[in-house]
C-alpha cells in the first residue's frame, strides 16, 4: 500500500510522547481511507511510527538534541 494513495485522506496532528520528565510534541499524519467504510484507522505511515520511536528513546536516554530533531520538547515540572 503506498501513501501516496488519492482514496485517502490526510490528516497533520500533534501527538505527544511523554517520557523521563519529559514531553515532546511530535507532529505526525493521520491517514484515514475513504473509499472502503470497514477499514481499519486512522493510522500512522511508518516513517512517522518510526518518528515517534526515535524520540520515545531518545527521551529515555537523556538525548534531549536527539528528540528535538523531531519537535518542540518540554520538561515537566510538578508544581503541587
Amino acid at each position: 500500500m503506498s501513501s501516496s494513495r488519492s482514496d485517502a485522506r490526510h490528516e497533520e496532528v500533534i501527538r505527544l510522547v511523554e517520557e523521563g520528565g519529559y514531553v515532546a510534541k511530535v507532529p505526525v499524519t493521520l491517514i484515514y481511507e475513504t473509499d472502503d467504510p470497514t477499514s481499519w484507522g486512522p493510522y500512522l505511515s511508518a516513517e512517522d511510527a518510526l518518528k515517534l520511536d526515535e524520540v520515545r528513546s531518545a527521551l529515555r536516554r537523556g538525548d534531549i538534541a536527539a528528540a528535538a530533531r523531531h519537535g518542540e520538547i518540554f520538561e515537566l515540572t510538578k508544581v503541587a
